[in-house]
């Protein structure tokens, strides 16, 4: 069935800006309850607001910009008008920021629901609904209510007045299910300091190398709450990852080895704090992504370019050859291991273990040794892959 989305943005704050445009994570929220939204698999989005300053203007812009189907409308009778006959609706209240999850679950009901919370002192804000509980801030209802509820509206709020009418035409409750965050009901920008936090611990995801989860932790996360304010976009930091990897490659090249090192290192955090970014946009980034695909062979031409230098000024060709059996190794444990846990994965070659474990060899001016060093730690990462997906492999 087709589901829409019904988000009230008219409600003010203490000094009279629009509630939705009260920051939350970098952006506005407004712009988190319309992603919400259609990560859920709302569309259209319909946004009613009474008037739009030039602030609200620009976050709309973005948000089409960005391709979310959202509108804006002024009146309950134009916001009926925006919705299919027979099509449920996916009710978000004036000023609530609520957990993608919550959304997500109640886009999957088919008949209109209303979701609630108790009616105890952790919710007093909430819409009290009877003596037990009270509105979440988000529901289901259907077109039908809506039209029905325009037309007859007047001066009435139609975001409470909607709630009545599906409370009235036998709506079912259902309170908030275990292990679904609390949605935060907000009237200062104060209220969402506690999310903002949750939000950025929450878009910490796994740590898949050691690296990431001993070395560059600290690094990622005051790299992701500075840059969570600006503009940078994820892909940014993706494609300078990768050119400063072509650096690297020259600078291998050219004898430059530390530099080249240094440009590497500072590659190692940016994927990560691209992803955060992307989570806490509610804007994953495509698994299939060319800048992303090119962080390995950029990272395999630098390796090429420091073993092709150390052969040429002393080394001879076994630091060449060193370099390329290291690369081959390292991309077919990459292949072989695909998604798969692998039992003590963190401990295998990556990327950023490879570039980290230079540090201690290139301290010492050991430049053909670390070669050595990164074949064996490559061959002995796809053997115990490849050991592991045959074990895992049916039959």
């Amino acid at each position: 069935m087709a589901l829409g989305a019904l988000i009230a943005a008219y409600s003010e704050d203490d000094s009279g800006s629009l509630r939705a445009l009260l920051p939350i994570a970098g952006r506005t929220l407004l712009e988190y309850q319309v992603r919400c939204a259609a990560a859920a698999g709302a569309a259209p989005i319909v946004v009613i607001v009474e008037r739009i300053p030039i602030a609200l203007n620009e976050v709309l812009q973005k948000l089409q910009q960005d391709g979310l189907p959202v509108v804006t409308v002024s009146d309950g009778v134009e916001a009926a008008s925006r919705f299919q006959a027979g099509e449920l609706i996916l009710m978000v209240a004036d000023g609530l920021a609520p957990p993608p999850e919550l959304l997500a679950a109640i886009a999957e009901e088919e008949e209109p629901t209303i979701v609630t919370v108790p009616d105890d002192s952790g919710h007093e804000k909430f819409e009290r609904i009877d003596a037990v509980s009270r509105w979440a801030g988000v529901a289901l209802v259907d077109s039908a209510t809506v039209g029905a509820t325009a037309s007859m509206l007047g001066d009435w709020d139609l975001q409470s007045t909607l709630l009545r009418r599906s409370l009235q035409g036998g709506a079912r409750l259902v309170p908030i299910a275990a292990g679904v965050g609390d949605p935060l009901l907000a009237e200062t920008s104060g209220d969402l300091a506690d999310l903002e936090r949750h939000l950025i611990v929450a878009s910490r995801g796994s740590r898949r190398d050691w690296a990431s989860r001993y070395v560059l932790p600290l690094v990622e996360e005051l790299a992701t709450e500075k840059l969570i304010e600006t503009r940078v976009r994820p892909d940014n930091l993706l494609q300078a990852a990768v050119l400063l990897s072509v650096g690297a490659t020259v600078a291998f090249a050219t004898g430059w080895l530390w530099t080249g090192l240094l440009l590497l290192v500072l590659t190692t955090p940016l994927p990560l704090i691209a992803r955060r970014l992307a989570a806490l946009r509610l804007k994953p980034m495509p698994s299939r992504s060319l800048t992303r695909r090119l962080l390995w062979p950029a990272a395999g031409a630098a390796l090429i370019a420091l073993g092709w230098w150390q052969a040429g000024h002393g080394s001879g060709w076994g630091a060449l050859f060193a370099a390329a059996t290291a690369a081959a190794l390292a991309e077919a444990a990459r292949v072989e291991s695909g998604k798969l846990e692998i039992p003590g994965g963190i401990w295998l070659l990556s990327r950023r273990n490879a570039i980290l474990a230079a540090l201690p060899f290139a301290a010492f001016g050991a430049w053909t040794a670390y070669l050595l060093a990164l074949a064996v730690y490559a061959g002995v990462s796809f053997f115990l892959v490849q050991h592991i997906n045959h074990r895992l492999a049916p039959g």
